[in-house]
């Protein structure tokens, strides 16, 4: 069983769209694209190469599989993280029949959240996505992922793509770990922890009369 970990930059209203510039994704008339880059400090950098420092492979939607290949094989030789992104598979949810060139790239055509979940079951290194939010929103709706992986920026954006919609399954998490950057980025490690314990206040507290009546009863007797 390999484990699915949805990895992203977020606001603090949890939008997810084109951290990274102002023309990486101005789709719905978005305007604040690259609102993540003044805020990277040498502990954001961390914990990223850690992410990337153990084997995984990437599941990445067509927009995002296509900023990172016009970048990523280019970086310079040696550069650890262009060195993982090479080896490792990068899977990636289309519905075009475009060829893909960067090395060691599987089109997932037609149902991608059926073919990850297959992917899922059988053997391998950890599903890693970056990005990609609508196909976040697929294996949200299929309650494919086990690890959120987040950086949260001290940022309010308004409209735009989220991490979170309607289709998300309820579900209990713990968190795992977590750190602030200087600049107030908070990075944190959530895992699966099985259904949301529910409760009522108003069954564990008494209500204001009661306790009213209570304390009388108290200073009488």
């Amino acid at each position: 069983m390999r484990k699915v970990i949805a990895a992203a930059f977020i606001s603090l209203d949890g939008v997810m769209q084109a951290p990274g510039g102002p023309t990486e994704d101005p789709t719905g008339g978005f305007t604040q694209g690259g609102w993540t880059v003044t805020y990277w400090d040498e502990a954001m950098g961390q914990f990223m190469d850690e992410m990337f420092a153990t084997p995984f492979d990437l599941l990445l939607g067509r927009k995002t599989y296509e900023i990172f290949a016009a970048h990523w094989p280019y970086a310079e030789e040696g550069d650890p993280v262009r060195v993982a992104f090479d080896a490792c598979t990068k899977y990636v949810a289309t519905r075009s029949e475009q060829d893909f060139t960067w090395v060691n790239t599987t089109p997932l055509r037609g149902d991608a959240p059926a073919q990850i979940a297959t992917l899922k079951h059988g053997e391998g290194p950890v599903l890693l996505s970056q990005g990609s939010s609508e196909l976040l929103q697929a294996l949200l709706a299929d309650d494919l992922i086990d690890e959120f992986r987040l950086l949260t920026f001290p940022v309010v954006l308004g409209p735009g793509k989220k991490l979170f919609g309607d289709g998300a399954h309820p579900a209990g998490l713990r968190l795992v770990s977590t750190a602030v950057a200087t600049t107030g980025v908070i990075m944190s490690v959530y895992e699966r922890a099985g259904a949301i314990e529910i409760g009522s206040f108003q069954q564990a507290q008494p209500s204001a009369a009661e306790a009213a009546r209570q304390e009388r009863m108290k200073r009488e007797g």
